[in-house]
């Protein structure tokens, strides 16, 4: 199973994201803005692409058990990120929810005020997802790949670091 996250728009300190599965659009992604080096806890995940597997130990495996009892079977963790672990896609709505994980959302909004993207009904569209991949994800049949296909993208310092990535 191919998930691709097609980065379409950078914000102030955000990344928001069209989610595929299979092709297929899912929902919509939020990550922290992009940087040329990641830093733990404020860059969005580096392009490529990665394994996805179950991680069912820590802190927010235990949150999101009770939370979902029927539902739950692990957090589908982001494998191979050189030299970062935990890395998850999990619920939450702003930048300031993830630090470095991936957000997912049904719908988006942009904040004009604070220049940066937002998702929502993110508990949907992790519900959804979760049950559309995690029989794939126990297999360690299921890959994320991330890309940069930007839309009318401000010239920025963003814009310019993702230019560079290009090259």
């Amino acid at each position: 199973m191919e998930l691709t996250l097609k980065r379409v728009r950078q914000g102030k300190n955000s990344t928001l994201s069209e989610l595929y599965v299979d092709g297929i659009f899912q929902c919509y992604g939020l990550e922290d803005r992009i940087q040329e080096v990641k830093v733990k806890g404020k860059t969005a995940i580096p392009c490529g692409t990665y394994t996805l597997r179950l991680n069912v130990w820590g802190g927010m495996n235990t949150a999101y058990k009770k939370r979902f009892p029927d539902l739950h079977q692990g957090m589908i963790e982001v494998m191979g990120i050189p030299n970062f672990s935990n890395v998850y896609i999990h619920i939450g709505n702003t930048h300031e929810d993830t630090d470095g994980c991936l957000l997912v959302g049904t719908y988006f909004h942009q904040n004009k005020q604070q220049d940066d993207f937002e998702v929502y009904q993110s508990t949907e569209a992790y519900q959804e997802l979760y049950k559309t991949i995690i029989e794939k994800v126990k297999d360690q049949h299921a890959t994320l790949t991330i890309v940069h296909q930007f839309i009318h993208e401000k010239q920025t310092e963003h814009s310019a670091l993702m230019k560079k990535e290009f090259k």
